[in-house]
């Protein structure tokens, strides 16, 4: 018998609590409040400095109640974020509230991510050298800091967002359009800032922790060019008009670039990482006497393909074949996509997001293997624009699936995972988290 966590369902007789409980351990470790106290800068000398805090994303709202509950009470502050609809944490009781919390739409913008960023945008201006931004950035903050660059309409922009959502485009190369499309994003919103002094709060949901392409980066210097935005374009078949064609081939909607001198003052600090969060729960299942492996915090690729490539992985260990030795637990993070496919006329578009595709992949690749469960989801608790953070499964969930006639190929054609798992009582429903480190991947072997 191994020494078993008393806080942790024992996997041998409960596999679907075990891994629901590995998930909230990947979840805890990425709280804004429990992470963020070593990372506050030192508030401005009085009377002249100020501080104002700023900020954009899924952790928008918890990261700014985490500051409020650390900053000294006679220190100055004021400032306001923008977090998905639904994303503001209740209130600590005791903990004044100093920093005012907007909602918007995610991932298609809308009105009222305009608003909070032009609200943004307009509180950095007339700042000096005593004054302190603290920016509080998380993912997400790409959809919800939403600031057309000069002649561009918000719905021409909703429009070209809903075409990279579903043209398979990676994080990073979406991103790279949307800076470039953007008054505020890009190094943008620093260089309303100067020359004040910009600190930069950062949890990171891409692979790699690139604090340029969290939120489309609007306090870090860009490297990439109005001409690798519109090659993406191309390479994507993404219709624009021909303003922003132009704009982009003139090189009249570039980012300021690493050197440029209104960086010199800032600094960045990530307080939360996807492989803190999978090396916490790496760490829990070594508590209870399992093997743990990481595979890596930075897959990236199509989701039902990256799930295909894990079910190879976890067969073997099944059978005792491969370099992983069971019991044990196989994690991976990252940021897989979907490229939503064609559907015949008069055939709904299918409901799910990445984590739910890869559990079909894996599904598929699994075949019923003996011995081996599941959990993909998304650690912001929402996956694509759902009500669940992902899905379970195990080795009953085909047989269960086909005694009902549920087919997975059919699923699979229409990116209909949702439907798929909610018919099996498999979702993973945990409501928003109010942090967001990405994916999160948990194969149980036994």
């Amino acid at each position: 018998m191994h020494p078993v966590d008393p806080l942790m369902p024992i996997p041998e007789s409960d596999p679907q609590g075990f891994l629901k409980a590995l998930f909230q351990v990947a979840i805890t470790r990425a709280l804004p409040l429990l992470n963020m106290a070593a990372h506050l800068p030192t508030p401005p000398s009085a009377p002249t400095g100020r501080t104002l805090v700023l900020g954009a994303g899924k952790a928008a709202g918890a990261m700014a109640q985490a500051v409020e509950a650390l900053w000294p009470e006679d220190a100055p502050l004021s400032g306001l974020v923008v977090t998905r609809y639904g994303h503001i944490p209740p209130r600590t009781a005791g903990v004044p509230e100093r920093i005012e919390v907007l909602e918007a739409s995610h991932p298609v913008p809308d009105a009222a991510g305009l608003l909070a960023a032009e609200r943004i945008l307009a509180l950095a201006q007339g700042l000096t050298a005593d004054d302190l931004v603290l920016c509080l950035i998380s993912g997400g903050g790409s959809a919800l800091l939403t600031l057309p660059a000069e002649g561009i309409s918000l719905q021409e922009k909703q429009n070209i967002n809903r075409q990279l959502l579903a043209s398979g485009a990676n994080i990073a190369e979406m991103n790279c359009v949307r800076k470039h499309l953007s008054r505020i994003k890009g190094g943008r919103l620093a260089a309303a800032c100067a020359p004040a002094r910009v600190v930069t709060l950062t949890i990171s949901d891409v692979p790699g922790d690139d604090p340029s392409i969290i939120a489309s980066g609007p306090t870090v210097p860009d490297a990439s060019t109005c001409a690798d935005a519109l090659t993406l374009l191309q390479r994507y078949a993404i219709d624009v008009s021909p303003q922003v064609l132009l704009a982009l081939q003139s090189g009249t909607w570039e980012t300021p670039k690493p050197g440029a001198p209104i960086f010199d003052r800032n600094s960045l600090q990530m307080i939360a990482t996807p492989q803190q969060s999978l090396e916490a729960a790496a760490a829990a299942v070594r508590a209870v006497g399992l093997n743990a492996y990481i595979l890596s915090d930075e897959i990236e690729g199509e989701s039902r393909e990256v799930g295909k490539v894990h079910a190879a992985l976890a067969r073997a260990a099944a059978k005792g074949q491969g370099p992983f030795q069971k019991p044990c637990v196989i994690l991976s993070g990252g940021e897989t996509t979907v490229t939503l496919k064609p559907q015949p006329a008069g055939t709904a578009q299918g409901r799910g997001g990445r984590a739910g595709e890869f559990c079909m992949g894996l599904l598929q690749g699994l075949q019923g293997q003996a011995g081996v469960w599941a959990l993909a989801a998304d650690t912001d608790g929402i996956d694509g624009i759902e009500d669940n953070a992902g899905a379970l499964l195990g080795p009953d969930t085909l047989p269960r699936a086909q005694a009902m006639g549920l087919k997975l190929d059919i699923h699979l054609q229409r990116n209909d995972a949702y439907t798929y798992f909610a018919a099996l009582g498999d979702l993973v429903v945990t409501g928003p988290t109010h942090t967001n480190v990405n994916d999160f991947r948990a194969i149980l072997i036994l």
